[in-house]
């Protein structure tokens, strides 16, 4: 891995465009949310950096959209061998940026980000396509996919590199060329893999990332008339911004979005699996995950003791020096975020609501180093009402709210309660419990007696407002490509 230009002790990214990489006139601030200290300039693109961004895309599309599957499945093979090969690099340079746990980041964002590389080099070279025949008028009909052009892919902040190639690796695989802007928050890992580009095999113009906001780069993006699709993460205010910019093209739509989801938690659920597991779905990567439980519904029978256990339990998961391999949870992601979560602790503080753990309760005892940084210690909430924003919007923090329910009737009516549906967990070990839930439930995703087992094949996404759209082998295989019907007469 090359070394990072370095100026007055910080890194300045540059743009990477065409096979080059492309400094900026204008650049953003990036803190290390564990010290809050500034690390890091990244590029303000705006829409000049976007357009040439776009063009390279367009001038690359012709040649690799050309190439056999298994053409481009070889380069997207060497790109994860290289992601493998420089994996420790990678893991301190996403804890430093996002503030997560280094061990969190070996475990779960480098090791993803490769695989995704290598599932959709594999996925995309065994999709079939349909045939019908009409002997009767001697027609034989089929269809072919073929891709879509510059796919515009926009990621977030809380898993950087695993879900931007989430993103690039099925936008390549398939055909595409990609114009992609991850957040400017945490744009260092996606830098660090633009380096590996030309080594991979990936040709000049293929994939260009350009870095910056939103408002400028991210909405010169949507709105490019030469680029037909879109795949974002994110929030849905963002979402609804992206669907109106983009109407005017008519563009293809991929959205994942935010996330309020229930945990359902029965009285013959296995109690000690069931805390130990919903710990981890509410605290993971400090709460910052789509995917984390945040309303926890407990049949009465056993909510005391739930609650007692549940407490004691998320006070033993630690949070502090991402570096620090006792440590479960890291820094949030900024102070204005920080700020935000906390006003959602004050708000059920006075509704009434009781803290039993986390912020305002207890104290963290932080490094030196690390006491200016975002910190938050896991807080559990009770007697909250479920028409309180607490309970209706989506915190994103290590924050989460436990109610007693009487029947199964109730559960089911206070899971679908709020605007998004992106998952739901059940636990209970009666199997015709759990799959009436898991019907009944709107959630794009429902997981029983687990949490965040994923199959790659099979399809990502949400309900209502937690997205548009569904990503996964085939889903991905299908969103990146166009179908045609073909009729030959003979």
């Amino acid at each position: 891995m090359p070394k990072s230009s370095e100026q007055h002790s910080y890194l300045v990214l540059e743009n990477y465009i065409g096979g080059m990489f492309v400094s900026c006139r204008n650049y953003i601030d990036s803190y290390n949310p564990s010290t809050g200290e500034m690390y890091c300039k990244v590029p303000d693109s705006s829409k000049e950096e976007v357009d040439a961004a776009v063009a390279a895309a367009k001038d690359a599309f012709p040649d690799w959209s050309a190439r056999s599957p298994q053409q481009r499945a070889e380069v997207l093979n060497k790109l994860a061998n290289l992601i493998e090969a420089n994996m420790e690099e990678f893991i301190q340079a996403e804890s430093k940026d996002q503030g997560k746990t280094v061990t969190f980041a070996r475990a779960v964002d480098i090791p993803r980000s490769a695989q995704n590389f290598r599932f959709f080099a594999s996925s995309v070279l065994h999709h079939t396509t349909e045939c019908s025949q009409m002997d009767h008028m001697g027609c034989l009909n089929y269809t072919v996919r073929c891709p879509v052009g510059v796919a515009g892919l926009i990621s977030p902040w809380n898993l950087p590199l695993y879900l931007l190639t989430w993103k690039i690796a099925p936008a390549i695989a398939t055909g595409n060329t990609v114009v992609a802007k991850p957040s400017e928050m945490t744009s260092v890992t996606a830098w660090m893999m633009c380096k590996l580009m030309e080594e991979a095999g990936v040709p000049p113009g293929v994939v260009n990332i350009v870095f910056g906001t939103g408002p400028r780069a991210g909405d010169a993006l949507v709105a490019h008339p030469d680029v037909p699709l879109i795949s974002f993460t994110g929030s849905t205010a963002t979402a609804q911004r992206i669907t109106e910019r983009s109407a005017p093209f008519c563009k293809k739509l991929s959205l994942e979005l935010g996330g309020k989801n229930p945990a359902i938690i029965f009285a013959d659920a296995d109690l000690e699996q069931c805390i130990e597991t919903t710990v981890r779905s509410s605290f993971s990567n400090q709460g910052e995950i789509c995917l984390c439980t945040s309303r926890i519904y407990v049949e009465r029978s056993i909510y005391s003791e739930f609650l007692e256990k549940f407490v004691a339990a998320a006070r033993k998961w630690k949070t502090g020096d991402p570096s620090d391999p006792s440590n479960h949870n890291g820094a949030l992601i900024s102070k204005e975020h920080l700020e935000k979560v906390r006003s959602f602790v004050a708000l059920a503080k006075s509704e009434g609501a009781v803290i039993h753990c986390g912020e305002g309760v207890d104290h963290l005892d932080l490094p030196e180093p690390n006491k200016s940084g975002y910190f938050m210690p896991p807080t559990v909430i009770s007697g909250i009402s479920d028409c309180s924003r607490v309970m209706q919007e989506e915190i994103f923090g290590p924050v989460t709210c436990i109610c007693p329910f009487d029947t199964e009737d109730e559960a089911v009516v206070r899971g679908n309660g709020v605007r998004y549906g992106l998952s739901a967990t059940v636990w209970s070990r009666d199997v015709g419990r759990v799959h009436r839930l898991a019907q009944r439930l709107q959630a794009g995703l429902v997981w029983t007696n687990c949490w965040l087992v994923r199959d790659l094949n099979l399809p990502f996404g949400g309900m209502k407002h937690s997205g548009v759209g569904r990503e996964g082998g085939k889903d991905s295989y299908h969103f990146f490509t166009e179908v045609k019907s073909i009729t030959i007469k003979h």
